[in-house]
């Protein structure tokens, strides 16, 4: 299969039981892979190396400026955006190579996310079509460096959105749920200090229990059943886990309990 200009970049982390199927998912028709792996410490890069030699060692420190430098090793005028979960279609390949033979005409793509937990595709509550910005032009795009989680992108000039999926194993069961909503609610309270957001318990538990309504009956999560449930539950936790770690930070460096 004849290759196009365009970079895929990976980020990776101890990856080992789920990087090949990422790597596959492009390697046969992507100009270059570029992975930029966070200290594994499993077989990751032994795994990573049987498809490219352009990897890059650098300890996560802020997401977007992880991000930023990983995108800025890649050598073609397109990227390719990949977690180490992710994996792009057959449908989704022929759609952007249709792209490319004719000359990109935007300079970025959103592409609809297919996300499971386990086995099970979430269909509904808001995870798909759930597109984000997953391809774009390299020169001009950048994520904020000072977010240490869920950083803004920028990007000027007009985007489309694709017909096919990227597949995105978002949780292995309820325990990788649980763990990662710990980690990611870490990073967040630290955003919510540096930006001195006011929050209180009060306002913390309308925004907890609107995000409840919204993703369960709003967004019909509860057509997903007890999934559904768990994870309109899991985005109310998150404002509460978030709140807590919030309260002791403040607690801890200025008295302030609330």
């Amino acid at each position: 299969m004849e290759k196009i200009n365009l970079s895929a970049v990976i980020l990776t982390k101890n990856s080992e039981l789920i990087i090949e199927d990422s790597l596959k998912s492009v390697c046969d028709w992507v100009g270059e892979i570029v992975v930029v792996d966070d200290m594994s410490t499993d077989k990751t890069l032994d795994i990573v190396r049987k498809y490219t030699d352009k990897i890059q060692i650098r300890k996560w420190d802020r997401e977007g400026a992880h991000r930023n430098f990983a995108y800025s090793l890649a050598k073609f005028d397109y990227i390719l955006s990949l977690d180490s979960d992710e994996r792009v279609t057959p449908e989704l390949r022929d759609e952007i190579i249709g792209i490319f033979k004719e000359g990109p005409k935007f300079v970025g793509y959103n592409i609809p996310h297919r996300n499971f937990i386990g086995n099970y595709w979430i269909k509904y509550g808001g995870w798909y079509p759930n597109a984000k910005l997953k391809m774009y032009v390299k020169k001009g795009f950048r994520y904020e460096e000072e977010a240490e989680y869920h950083p803004r992108a920028f990007l000027e000039g007009k985007t489309c959105t694709l017909k096919s999926d990227i597949i995105h194993y978002a949780y292995r069961d309820f325990q990788n749920l649980f763990s990662k909503l710990n980690h990611q609610t870490d990073f967040e309270a630290k955003k919510w200090v540096r930006d001195n957001r006011k929050m209180s318990f009060s306002l913390c538990m309308v925004k907890a229990i609107s995000r409840f309504i919204k993703f369960y009956y709003v967004k019909k999560g509860k057509k997903d059943g007890f999934i559904g449930f768990m994870m309109a539950l899991a985005s109310a936790a998150y404002q509460l886990m978030t709140y807590a770690k919030y309260w002791e930070i403040k607690k801890k460096t200025c008295g302030f309990c609330k």
